[in-house]
């Protein structure tokens, strides 16, 4: 999925004619921490909410202030994660796409994102969650795979994240919650098994060992 599949046509832009007090009610209005200042097709920059508080005069041309505008954005055909770096790089809600003649297409919002987020990694998807750890040396994606789907289960989504020590987390999206069989697996290949979620006879095992233990103390 690149950029250009997740405009939202619905966010306004500025025209350099347009008030200062028209920008600070749209930002208001939509929640946003910056707006797209346009000239035709022409990308001006992104105005922020803090430049236009410091401004008092409210009838004032945004033509006045374009010079506070920055000239970030991202292209239309790049991956989507793009965007999410620039939202945590910039500190802002709205992302401006260009095309390749620097035409301006419209924004992103945090919103879309997330959404798209969700559909990468498949959380919006019911199933099992496991996280593992492991040396990094010992990760192998391909054995990962198997193990999974040799007890009939499939990888919606798979994240390694680096630890210290030369250690690695994996987490697993699973397509099922019933997943004690490929828990047991792990466990029989030396998986170390931090946390999981899910159901089945794990849980119920868990449950029927502490209602006998309560029973084996009251003895």
């Amino acid at each position: 999925m690149v950029t250009a599949d997740l405009l939202n046509h619905n966010i306004p832009r500025l025209r350099l004619s347009d008030s200062i007090g028209k920008a600070k009610m749209l930002l208001n209005d939509f929640k946003l921490t910056h707006l797209p200042v346009v000239a035709g097709k022409q990308f001006i920059g992104l105005i922020s909410e803090e430049d236009l508080l410091d401004i008092d005069e409210d009838t004032a041309p945004m033509e006045n202030i374009q010079d506070r505008c920055q000239l970030i954005y991202i292209q239309d055909d790049v991956p989507f994660l793009d965007a999410i770096s620039y939202c945590q790089q910039y500190e802002t809600n709205i992302v401006p796409i260009l095309d390749k003649e620097a035409a301006y297409m419209g924004v992103i919002t945090a919103s879309d994102l997330l959404r798209a987020l969700g559909d990468f990694t498949g959380a919006n998807e019911n199933g099992g969650v496991v996280f593992l750890e492991m040396e990094r040396p010992h990760y192998s994606v391909s054995e990962i795979a198997r193990i999974v789907e040799q007890n009939d289960c499939t990888i919606y989504h798979l994240n390694v994240r680096p630890l210290a020590n030369d250690m690695i987390s994996v987490t697993l999206h699973l397509n099922k919650k019933e997943i004690d069989s490929v828990l047991a697996a792990f466990e029989r290949y030396d998986y170390t098994i931090v946390k999981e979620y899910g159901t089945g006879k794990r849980k119920d095992d868990t449950d029927s060992n502490y209602r006998n233990l309560m029973k084996f103390l009251d003895l």
